[in-house]
């Protein structure tokens, strides 16, 4: 099984890298903890505004990646795929319009379904891809989130070839918007702007 991608480097043992489901895995963690931070109603009005644009940049590459490679493995592998990555890119479009509009709640809500939602289709990717596909795929994730947009554009294009097209230069010109407005998009901007921790 092979989701058509490249090899992978000669490196002795283990594949190098993290299958994907590790990089989803851990990046679900990582939103869910923002959602729960940004919960905090005794934040003050430029932290919660810093966090919700940190909340909104990493949700953001990390949908962009998984339209660009996961949603296609599906696709492409998996009995039935095709209805699966149709549903997953619609509710991907809805999940970007609330993170748009800013409505903490229903992006928490929604990152919890996703959540549920990605961890059952990385378990039929699973079942049918050798470990070297799932770190390949892992491999593909990490380094697409480096160029993926980091604000919400829920009417750019969602699938193959154009997301993959379209999503770099979008990031190109997010990052550039974010570093004239002075925009934190990570957290570790946010530990570096507070001295005391916010989660």
């Amino acid at each position: 099984m092979t989701f058509g991608l490249p090899p992978l480097p000669p490196a002795p043992g283990s594949p190098a890298g993290r299958p994907a489901a590790d990089v989803l895995a851990t990046e679900h963690r990582q939103l869910a903890a923002l959602c729960t931070a940004l919960a905090d109603q005794s934040l003050p009005p430029r932290r919660r505004r810093d966090l919700a644009d940190v909340l909104a940049a990493t949700a953001v590459r990390h949908l962009s990646a998984e339209a660009q490679y996961v949603y296609p493995a599906v696709r492409s592998s998996v009995p039935g795929g095709a209805a699966l990555a149709d549903g997953e890119i619609a509710a991907t479009r809805a999940l970007l319009a609330t993170l748009r509009e800013d409505r903490p709640a229903e992006t928490a809500a929604a990152l919890r379904r996703h959540a549920h939602a990605t961890a059952g289709l990385l378990d039929r990717l699973a079942e049918i891809a050798t470990p070297e596909d799932l770190v390949r795929l892992g491999n593909r994730i990490e380094t697409a989130e480096e160029a993926a947009p980091t604000r919400p554009h829920p009417g750019a294009p969602a699938t193959p070839p154009w997301n993959k097209l379209t999503d770099p230069a979008l990031g190109l010109i997010d990052r550039l918007r974010d570093a004239v407005t002075g925009r934190p998009t990570r957290e570790e901007i946010l530990f570096r702007r507070y001295a005391s921790r916010l989660f």
